[in-house]
């Protein structure tokens, strides 16, 4: 697995940034945007950037961890970094990727990272689901066959947690896959605007610095993309 999976820290804690800092340093799949010290500044990270894992501390100033998961319509993967056991049995219910308790070693740190990797995995595509630049269609593997689409008939692509729901003209077909994937591999006309929306920039029928219009739905730009967005949307 080649992709690089972007990291934020959030823990109020300096000590414990360094360490998990330090651990992914060491581990090549793994890339650290930011860190945070409260759930008020990591969403709005989230809310700008493309996040693929958490590490987050459960006892944090405000908004603790776990109220702050369940306050995200759209979480990323959660690896809850904590020092107390008495969350263990609550954070399965929020279905987080690990839980691991403090002081961390780099073995049980390197353990929740394949169990993560091995998800992402898990998740991936099925094998017969291919991208035709040359045939301008694609074959998505939903429902457990592979159904093609073709380009012209995308409107825009939704990112929902660990599915992808391809929007086309007459009707919304769901995969299990990563809009990142899509992202690098769809034609020029397609592109990012949002953490979670791909759009045909040949359905544009408006737009403005804030959002984009593709026949009914209105579509935000992130604050991340805006710029390049705005730009390409002037050619």
């Amino acid at each position: 697995m080649n992709q690089v999976f972007n990291c934020l820290i959030v823990d109020d804690e300096p000590l414990a940034i360094n360490v998990i800092k330090g651990y992914i340093e060491q581990v090549p799949q793994l890339t650290l945007v930011t860190t945070c010290p409260d759930a008020i500044q990591a969403f709005q990270v989230i809310s700008q950037q493309q996040i693929d894992l958490v590490f987050l501390d459960i006892e944090m100033p405000g908004i603790n961890g776990i109220d702050f998961i369940k306050s995200l319509a759209q979480p990323p993967a959660i690896i809850l970094t904590t020092a107390y056991r008495e969350y263990a049995i609550e954070s399965y219910e929020i279905d987080v990727v690990d839980y691991l308790l403090k002081p961390i070693s780099f073995t049980r740190f390197f353990k929740a990272i394949n169990k993560y990797l091995k998800l992402v995995t898990d998740t991936a595509p099925n094998s017969s689901s291919s991208i035709n630049k040359q045939s301008g269609s694609i074959y998505v593997y939903s429902n457990k066959k592979n159904v093609k689409v073709n380009f012209d008939d995308i409107l825009y692509i939704e990112s929902i947690k660990d599915y992808v729901k391809i929007h086309t003209k007459n009707k919304s077909i769901i995969s299990k896959d990563t809009i990142t994937r899509y992202e690098s591999l769809l034609p020029n006309s397609f592109f990012r605007v949002h953490r979670s929306y791909i759009i045909n920039s040949t359905k544009i029928s408006a737009f403005t610095q804030h959002d984009i219009e593709i026949g009914e739905k209105e579509i935000p730009i992130g604050i991340s993309y805006k710029k390049k967005v705005v730009e390409l949307l002037k050619k």
